[in-house]
Order: structure tokens, then C-alpha cells, then sequence
């Protein structure tokens, strides 16, 4: 819950926070993989287990941005599916005069990719809580839509005889 200046982007790393949204408690294991291809042989691996995913790029660095595309289409060929529980996020959304990614980029991206967009900043901790609860709802909703729908057992007929 704090800002770290000295970001190491080659370093993974890996939080727990338990919350509650919307009513209900929520564990959040989140791993920080910064997208550096040499964590790519283990991205998969995470990406397989992961429930959902905030794809995260630096309103500062356009390459971070392109490669958004990239991930997301990884993750929708990892987990063999057409869409899931993603976020994309732009980060040091209070760097305005250093922009590269203007806001409008980033809705046109969310809108390609069909995930919700939101513009954060970490060091000021604007919308980085409300990112996850944000993405928490979207996994339980796409949990929900997931579990197959138990039809209601037929009433059986009773009767009564008294002899």
C-alpha cells in the first residue's frame, strides 16, 4: 500500500491483500511479472492459473501500450477461450505533460480488445484499489455466468389415503 520509487520492471513480484467487496471477502494473491520477456517461460504458467488480469501500460511509454495487444491475445490463447475476466489499465495517468498514450488510444484499445478501461496512478493512489475491486466484480460475474444453471427438480405429486 505504498508507492515505490526505485521500480525494478525485471523483478517479479508478489502481493496478498484480503478485502471486502461488495459485501463479501475477497483474497487477492496479485503477481506483479512486469511483462519482461525473461519472465515469458513463466508467464504462461501464471496465466493458467490466473482468474483475472489487469493489463497494465504506462500513459509515459508508448511501446508499453503496444505490447497490451500481445498479452491479452496470449492470455485469451492460454486459457482457450474468446474472452476473460481483463482490465486494461493506464498507469501514471498524473504524468500528463509527459503523455504519449492519450486517453482516447486507450478507450479505442479497451473497445478492440471488448474489457472495461481505466486511467490510474500509482504514486498518488488514484483508482489502483477501485482496478482490482473493479476486476474482482468482473471475475465473479464471469464466474457466475460460467457455473451451469440447476433447473429446479420437478415437484413430485403427492397424495394422501387414508384408509
Amino acid at each position: 500500500s505504498y508507492f515505490v520509487t526505485d521500480y525494478d520492471p525485471t523483478i517479479e513480484d508478489s502481493y496478498t491483500k484480503q478485502c471486502q467487496i461488495d459485501s463479501i471477502v475477497a483474497r487477492l494473491d496479485i503477481l506483479d511479472t512486469a511483462g519482461q520477456e525473461e519472465f515469458s517461460a513463466m508467464r504462461e504458467q501464471y496465466m493458467r492459473t490466473g482468474e483475472g488480469f489487469l493489463l497494465v501500460f504506462s500513459v509515459t511509454d508508448r511501446s508499453s501500450f503496444e505490447e497490451i495487444y500481445k498479452f491479452q491475445k496470449q492470455i485469451l490463447r492460454v486459457k482457450d477461450r474468446d474472452e476473460f475476466p481483463m482490465i486494461l489499465v493506464a498507469n501514471k495517468a498524473d504524468l500528463e505533460d509527459n503523455r504519449s498514450v492519450s486517453k482516447d488510444e486507450g478507450l479505442e484499445l479497451a473497445r478492440q480488445l471488448k474489457v472495461s478501461y481505466t486511467e490510474a496512478s500509482a504514486k498518488n493512489r488514484m483508482n489502483v484499489d477501485q482496478a482490482f475491486y473493479d476486476l474482482v466484480r468482473i471475475i465473479r460475474k464471469f464466474q457466475d455466468e460460467e457455473r451451469p444453471q440447476v433447473k429446479p427438480e420437478k415437484k413430485l405429486k403427492r397424495a394422501c389415503c387414508i384408509l
